[in-house]
């Protein structure tokens, strides 16, 4: 992990926050690293039951910095370039999959694309009634990352989450409340107090209570393979056509008849 983070302790909650100020906070490769190595670090420590990732200075995250950064990974060359996921899938992965305690997003300011990844990867989210929250994709030429295919359908509902991203729509605070992207809107010169209240509002609750609620929410909401699902469907019907039931049930149907099953 680099200074491109701040991690801090208040009692039991561990605040990140992405500390690149002068640039809105946009992604290098070096600061999305961070933020899963600071999420995973957290993820291990026993004294830590929730984890709030907010961005330094009027901003979340500005999204991949266009600028240009320098290539950067924690993974040797040889598992790097066998890595298919990289940083951007990394952060729902981390925060999801790898971090059983809840990780709550304080969107202070713009969150865009890959920004909006993030902010969208955590459990929940306060967001300052300024904030801009933006996928941007249709505007570079791009298609959606970070996770946004999932998390933004999984908050709004798929049409809601095709016209956002379609229509390269922004929302400031209290919208992405109405759309579902946040559960509350803060005044911005209280965001940063009622960020840490919050955190520690959920304190109050016992963390392995916290930890098995979290659990059971990311096992009922993971998704399946669209394809895999078809494939699942297809193999299933097959065998339901090839039963006995299922031929007595097309009789009976063309008989104009009660069927008789019997479990075969």
């Amino acid at each position: 992990m680099t200074d491109l983070v701040t991690v801090a302790d208040a009692g039991h909650v561990r605040t990140v926050t992405l500390n690149r100020a002068e640039k809105k906070n946009a992604l290098s490769q070096a600061l999305a690293w961070s933020v899963i190595e600071a999420v995973d670090a957290a993820a291990r420590d026993d004294n830590v039951w929730v984890v709030a990732i907010t961005g330094a200075g009027d901003a979340f995250c500005a999204g991949l910095d266009l600028s240009g950064s320098e290539p950067y990974s924690p993974h040797t060359p040889l598992t790097a370039q066998l890595d298919d996921i990289g940083w951007v899938g990394q952060f729902l992965l981390a925060i999801r999959k790898r971090c059983d305690k809840p990780v709550v997003g304080g969107i202070n300011g713009v969150a865009v694309g890959a920004g909006l990844g993030l902010a969208m990867a955590t459990d929940v989210r306060l967001v300052a009634k300024s904030a801009r929250l933006m996928a941007g994709y249709t505007r570079i030429g791009g298609s959606p990352d970070a996770g946004l295919t999932i998390t933004l359908p999984q908050a709004m509902g798929y049409e809601q989450a095709m016209r956002f991203m379609m229509e390269n729509r922004t929302a400031n605070g209290e919208e992405a409340v109405r759309l579902g992207m946040a559960g509350e809107v803060v005044d911005d010169d209280k965001f940063a107090a009622r960020l840490a209240a919050y955190c520690q509002e959920l304190c109050a609750w016992s963390p392995i209570t916290l930890r098995l609620l979290k659990r059971g929410m990311v096992k009922s909401s993971e998704t399946n393979d669209l394809e895999q699902q078809l494939r699942y469907e297809v193999a299933n019907i097959r065998i339901a056509f090839a039963s006995q039931d299922a031929k007595e049930a097309r009789t009976a149907f063309f008989e104009k008849r009660k069927p008789v099953f019997v479990g075969k």
